[in-house]
């Protein structure tokens, strides 16, 4: 087993990302490893499409999403936390499952710990899911979390 130098954490700002992140905190104060948190910012406007309603421009919608998505993005970490783990945050544009494989083949992680969306039966069939594409396609161990609805209300005591 080789030693996990680098996290990946993708985000998409849910529950289940904030709990994979705290996760991947506490796993990098373990075994002193940095920390990339990645959200890909998707196109609601996919090329193509046709909109029967007056809307803004694809172009500033998506620079609107874009400066929020970097203003949330910056808030999940402080600057202590951002130095202690040598974080990298990064935006990428397109489609998910894309992007995190893509930027796992650019920069290399030992871990992904991404939260997952809960979802299952037809939804999940119909829909497909970012972490099941992640989990089976990744170059690394990926590490699911589930959202904290998912929880079996099962407490683990000390003895």
């Amino acid at each position: 087993m080789r030693a996990i130098k680098t996290i990946l954490v993708p985000t998409d700002f849910s529950a289940a990302s904030d709990r994979a992140l705290r996760y991947a905190r506490d796993l990098a104060d373990a075994v002193g490893a940095s920390l990339h948190v990645l959200h890909v910012l998707e196109n609601p406007f996919p090329p193509g499409t046709f909109m029967e309603m007056y809307a803004p421009s694809a172009d500033s919608h998506l620079e609107h999403r874009g400066r929020q998505a970097r203003a949330r993005l910056e808030s999940l970490l402080t600057d202590e936390q951002r130095a202690k783990y040598s974080a990298v945050q990064v935006i990428r544009p397109g489609m998910a499952a894309e992007q995190i494989l893509e930027y796992l083949n650019e920069h290399p992680a030992d871990l992904v710990v991404m939260g997952t969306a809960g979802r299952a039966g037809l939804s999940r069939l119909m829909i497909g899911s970012v972490a099941d594409r992640i989990v089976r396609a990744a170059p690394c161990p990926v590490l699911t979390v589930h959202p904290p609805d998912a929880d079996t209300g099962t407490k683990t005591h000390a003895a």
